[in-house]
């Protein structure tokens, strides 16, 4: 499928410049288009993508960060701003919020994105604690499957696990296909404990879920939990204040009831786990793309942040100071409906 390119420039050589004069800085690399026929029309149906403006577009949202956010430091491929503008429907405005949101987020929880690498993470990933299933739902969605029980609190902390998740995020993204398409999370709460519950507070959620709906080019289609105990009931209370309505309609608690599942996911694509005939979970060969992909985030995640975009995070920082001290204080009151859960 033939895509429109930006013009071909020829730059002069250095040696034909002045004194005083640099040389321009070199454009963006191309952007060529890797959606099917049939991916192209979705996209162009549920997202406003329009292939014949889609350069266009790409090139408003650059030229808003280099006007609005001159010192962000971000990448400004054409390949890399996509990924917002499909997150919200081409709508300049929204896309660049999320665009300063992505890097805002980044600075403001070293915790979670110092050093942020698949080798770091070597422990989460060989403990089985997510991976992601080998077919995609009908929609074409991936699946990343969660299970929390695998985790072991005395072994590593709860932000361990969020960093290996948002890696896997990372790496989904990359795929145009789960640009359009989105993903679908299941997540396996079979032996979660009160005491293992305790870990994911108010802070820790507001965190997480301010990425995943504000900070990160995803789309997050559905989120099916299994195996949930009584002790879940608190867990979401602690969750569901920070959903957006949609996203939080997109919940669906299937308890035990494997056929309330395969209603949403066939059994095809299911490991025998879940009732499914895809054969038994695999969690190592998600494990080694992630390793293998090691170059590309220590490139992306393990470099000096320069010092006029760390602004970003400071100023997020300042801002969320009120509503995470609001969430250490309302620790103890859910910390209770935990154990009137229980």
């Amino acid at each position: 499928m033939s895509e429109e390119s930006d013009s071909l420039r020829t730059s002069p050589s250095v040696a034909s410049l002045s004194e005083n004069e640099l040389p321009p800085p070199p454009e963006p690399p191309g952007y060529v288009c890797s959606l099917t026929e049939e991916l192209v029309t979705k996209a162009r149906e549920e997202l406003q993508e329009k292939p014949e403006w889609r350069l266009r577009d790409v090139q408003a949202l650059r030229d808003m960060v280099r006007k609005e956010y001159p010192n962000l430091s971000t990448s400004l491929e054409d390949a890399f701003l996509l990924r917002f503008l499909r997150a919200r429907k081409f709508d300049y405005d929204r896309a660049l919020q999320l665009l300063v949101n992505y890097h805002s987020c980044r600075r403001s929880w070293p915790e979670v994105f110092s050093n942020l690498k698949p080798s770091a993470l070597k422990d989460v990933l060989s403990s089985g604690f997510l991976t992601v299933l080998p077919h995609t739902d009908p929609r074409g969605c991936h699946v990343l499957c969660i299970r929390p029980d695998r985790w072991i609190p005395s072994n590593y902390p709860i932000t361990e696990n969020i960093r290996a998740i948002y890696l896997t995020l990372e790496k989904l993204i990359q795929s145009e296909e789960t640009q359009v398409n989105g993903i679908v999370i299941l997540a396996d709460y079979k032996g979660v404990s009160l005491s293992k519950a305790s870990h994911f507070g108010p802070f820790i959620a507001k965190k997480v879920i301010g990425i995943l709906q504000d900070g990160f080019p995803i789309r997050i289609k559905a989120v099916h939990v299994v195996n949930e105990p009584r002790i879940f009931k608190g867990i979401f209370a602690i969750i569901k204040p920070f959903l957006k309505e949609k996203i939080a309609n997109r919940f669906f608690l299937h308890g035990s009831d494997l056929n309330s599942l395969h209603t949403n996911l066939p059994r095809n694509i299911l490991p025998k786990e879940y009732g499914g005939t895809a054969g038994e979970l695999d969690t190592a060969s998600w494990s080694a793309v992630l390793l293998a992909s090691e170059d590309d985030f220590v490139k992306e995640f393990c470099q000096p942040v320069p010092t006029c975009d760390s602004i970003l995070g400071q100023a997020l920082l300042s801002e969320g100071l009120a509503s995470d001290m609001q969430c250490d204080d309302s620790m103890r009151a859910v910390k209770s409906q935990l154990y009137s859960c229980y």
